[in-house]
């Protein structure tokens, strides 16, 4: 990669990223500080390429206010963001952090996929796989074609790169199944159409199944929350109330109600979690479901935050007869 290949990027991304975030340099400027991007080079137009590709998979360009918009922005994994956004770009100080902070932690969650210890050699390989595609050393084509061009800042870069892990490994295991019922000249043209779709798991034809069920699951986990955890619930998130919005109507220190949600949002992800593996019994109209392995699992979380709007006005009634929200975070 020559030196200039950044710049030439960021210049000509951000003849296309002034339109969608046009009347936002202040809030630009501020979260390029804080996500502190200045640390791995990344110019003030590449971040706001970055923060606009990332916003157009979730908003509407023309629709979307700007308060949404500055809501979306400012609830992304902003560090995680820049630091993918770099190593993107090729940046080496970028890929030195990346590699010193996330290497030992891609073993440890193949380990987990693969059920074995972090050292087996199947786990090493399903980690190590990755990296090259991280790098985009695929067609010879460079950091253009680097996979972390998938990353968007809804989840956290751990969790992002534990789903697509979890991808590769379910992937791997219906391929195997499919290949056991080819004769060799299937296989060969089957193999020879893998090689020329090397990030086809990207449109997973399962996602909306996984997204079906993780909503299912959220619902029976909300339920299963004393009435005043969801009302805090849906006053943060349905209703967008401030802490010390929320705080005086339950008379408590918005620090306190910070707490409560915090310990809400970690019961819920566990009780999701352990719905998850343990499957449906069909009730009101829904079908049986099996339960789901960890991977999967890791399918589910990571697409429900990546593009999956909720309805968190049916998941979160409200108790008693109030007045319209007025939007919705993301859980």
């Amino acid at each position: 990669m020559t030196a200039d290949a950044p710049d030439r990027r960021s210049k000509a991304a951000s003849k296309d990223s002034v339109l969608f975030l046009h009347g936002s340099a202040s809030v630009l400027e501020a979260l390029y500080l804080q996500a502190q991007a200045g640390r791995w080079g990344l110019s003030a137009e590449r971040w706001a390429a970055t923060l606009e590709r990332s916003a157009k998979k979730r908003l509407t360009p023309g629709t979307s206010t700007p308060r949404q918009l500055e809501e979306y922005l400012r609830a992304l994994h902003l560090q995680d963001l820049a630091l993918a956004s770099a190593c993107a770009e090729g940046c080496e100080a970028a890929w030195e952090q990346f590699f010193a902070s996330y290497r030992v932690y891609l073993h440890a969650a193949a380990a987990a996929i693969l059920h074995c210890g972090a050292s087996a050699p199947e786990a090493t390989e399903l980690a190590d796989s990755l990296f090259a595609d991280l790098y985009g050393l695929d067609g010879g084509k460079g950091a253009q074609r680097s996979l972390f061009r998938y990353f968007h800042g809804r989840s956290s870069l751990k969790t992002w790169l534990r789903a697509v892990l979890a991808q590769r490994h379910i992937d791997s295991i219906r391929a195997g199944r499919r290949f056991e019922e080819l004769g060799d000249d299937d296989e060969q043209a089957a193999n020879s159409h893998a090689r020329t779709a090397p990030h086809a798991s990207l449109g997973d034809p399962h996602r909306q199944r996984y997204v079906a069920l993780f909503t299912r699951a959220l619902q029976a986990a909300l339920q299963k929350l004393p009435p005043e955890e969801r009302e805090r619930l849906r006053y943060y998130y349905a209703e967008e109330k401030t802490l010390a919005e929320i705080g005086r109507l339950f008379e408590e220190h918005e620090s306190s109600v910070s707490r409560h949600l915090d310990r809400s949002r970690a019961e819920l992800r566990q009780e999701v979690e352990n719905i998850l593996r343990r499957g449906f019994t069909a009730a009101n109209g829904a079908a049986a479901e099996p339960g789901l392995s960890d991977a999967e699992i890791a399918l589910c979380i990571e697409y429900s935050a990546e593009n999956t709007p909720l309805d968190l006005d049916k998941l979160l009634p409200r108790s008693k007869p109030q007045g319209p929200a007025a939007g919705k975070r993301s859980l």
